[in-house]
């Protein structure tokens, strides 16, 4: 089935894909930012156009009927496009005044930016600064931020990246903790004690398990996948944790386990849609994102 030539109004088709994703218009209207008989108008407009029976109502929601699935391709060829050419012409921008949004996990955004933000700000006052404190993956690609920072390299295509930094981590544990039980000396001693990990992340267990540990999730005593929760379970004396020296380091009521070895780094990406690399005002907080993350 094919959308009509006349169809011109790009919201509908957004309203459309919205529904069909959410499966609610309480859902879709809180993914477009409106309100929730706005998107029904906009759902009765786009069905009186096609004169097509695009969902099915029931007590759950709204299900996609047979005609409705057989627009979803189309409508998906749509939304690549407008996205494509929005993120053309934004790359096009010459001017070094506007915004640039920014996203990185809880623990970076509260630990790590907000000196380099400042320093941002003084260097160019003309640049607006949206930070985006996220443990999800803002999608770059439908411009829901314009850089991010990643402890990994990310792979998709149209993306660019640049490894800017390596965060020494270390082993930590409060000292109202270790004053309880003991300082650690050796990886056995440290085995003893009550460690804090993740729940569903492997990471700590992948890297332990590296190093030659041979440790399970429910070793650890406590877990939680949230690192800026995980922070602060670790200095409320939870246990032993794992944590990046330069923040840790920086707070007096932990203290850092020295066990004769050094722990794997943290690596930092920059990370941002190719159309947009090379406008002026990116390029210019890429710059100083990477110089003060380097410093970190």
């Amino acid at each position: 089935m094919d959308l009509p030539p006349k169809l011109k109004d790009w919201s509908l088709v957004q309203s459309f894909l919205a529904v069909a994703d959410t499966g609610s218009l309480s859902a879709g209207a809180r993914l477009l930012g409106c309100s929730q008989p706005t998107l029904g108008r906009q759902i009765q407009a786009l069905e009186s156009e096609l004169s097509v029976e695009l969902f099915t109502r029931h007590a759950r929601g709204f299900a996609l009927s047979d005609a409705g699935a057989g627009l979803v391709p189309m409508a998906r060829q749509m939304q690549s496009a407008m996205q494509a050419m929005t993120l053309a012409a934004a790359g096009q921008s010459k001017q070094l005044e506007g915004t640039v949004r920014i996203t990185a996990s809880v623990f970076a955004s509260h630990h790590l930016l907000p000196p380099i933000m400042a320093e941002i700000r003084e260097a160019e006052p003309a640049i607006q600064l949206d930070l985006i404190p996220s443990d999800t993956t803002e999608n770059l690609l439908f411009r829901e931020a314009d850089i991010a920072i990643r402890m990994y390299r990310p792979t998709q295509l149209d993306l660019v990246a640049r490894h800017v930094a390596d965060l020494e981590l270390g082993v930590f544990a409060a000292c109202s903790y270790l004053d309880r039980v003991g300082r650690p000396k050796t990886a056995e001693d440290l085995l003893k004690c009550d460690l804090i990990g993740y729940d569903r992340n492997d990471l700590i267990l992948r890297t332990m398990s590296e190093m030659g540990w041979t440790v399970r999730r429910e070793d650890f005593a406590m877990r939680c996948d949230n690192q800026a929760t995980y922070w602060e379970l670790l200095r409320a004396g939870c246990g032993v944790g794992f944590s990046q020296v330069g923040v840790a380091r920086a707070d007096p009521t932990v203290e850092q386990i020295d066990l004769g070895f050094a722990m794997p780094s943290l690596p930092v990406w920059l990370t941002a849609h190719q159309a947009m690399r090379q406008t002026p005002r990116l390029r210019r907080v890429w710059d100083l994102l990477a110089s003060g993350l380097a410093q970190a």
